[in-house]
């Protein structure tokens, strides 16, 4: 059941991913600096006050926020937390300069975003452009990549080759000299990759939609 308690306790969190004060989030939004107030969130005669949801949808539309990413911050107890990760475009990330010969990111370039933290200090997001990975992901979505993550079969993986190309598929097998790989879109092909001509295979941990 949501209450009362947890829907203003994502609209905080919801400013701080943006490194707002409620009431900076609030003129970000276009409303009156108040209307995130914690004095608004209970009337003179002590009844909770809700938030219109007009005012979450401006504030959404502002930071540039998922509905979905909004009900992880609702449901997640205060438990999860948010921290600011290293963000490229996926078409930068075949790039010389991005990373090391682990897959770890390295070098400048790098924007920053707010993103549920993981275990990983080495992890970073890549933002998907183009829709040759629908229906798993799409333009615009934000992948967290996690180098130190053990890889296992049926896990999604970001594989760069020493060729330089960077992609997005399933692990479907691996082995000390081959790995196989599943395309996330059915009109293209599957693929199976020598180890030797692998740079670095990392594992997919969280995705923004």
């Amino acid at each position: 059941m949501l209450t009362h308690t947890q829907i203003w306790s994502a609209i905080d969190k919801l400013a701080a991913r943006s490194k707002l004060t409620a009431s900076g989030l609030a003129k970000k939004a276009g409303l009156d600096p108040t209307t995130f107030n914690k004095s608004k969130r209970i009337t003179p005669e002590g009844r909770p006050r809700w938030p219109s949801t007009e005012s979450v949808a401006k504030a959404l539309a502002a930071t540039n926020t998922k509905v979905d990413t909004f009900v992880t911050l609702i449901t997640d107890g205060g438990k999860q937390t948010i921290s600011n990760v290293p963000l490229i475009g996926f078409a930068e990330a075949g790039a010389g300069g991005y990373f090391d010969d682990g897959g770890f990111p390295v070098g400048k370039g790098w924007e920053e975003t707010a993103l549920p933290s993981v275990t990983d200090e080495h992890a970073y997001a890549l933002e998907i452009s183009g829709d040759s990975m629908k229906p798993a992901y799409r333009n615009g979505d934000v992948i967290v990549v996690s180098p130190a993550a053990p890889v296992r079969k049926g896990d999604r993986v970001v594989v760069k080759t020493k060729g330089g190309e960077v992609t997005v598929k399933e692990l479907k097998r691996k082995t000390t000299k081959l790995i196989e790989l599943k395309s996330l879109n059915a009109e293209h092909r599957d693929r199976s990759l020598p180890m030797s001509e692998v740079e670095w295979i990392a594992r997919i941990v969280w995705v923004s939609q």
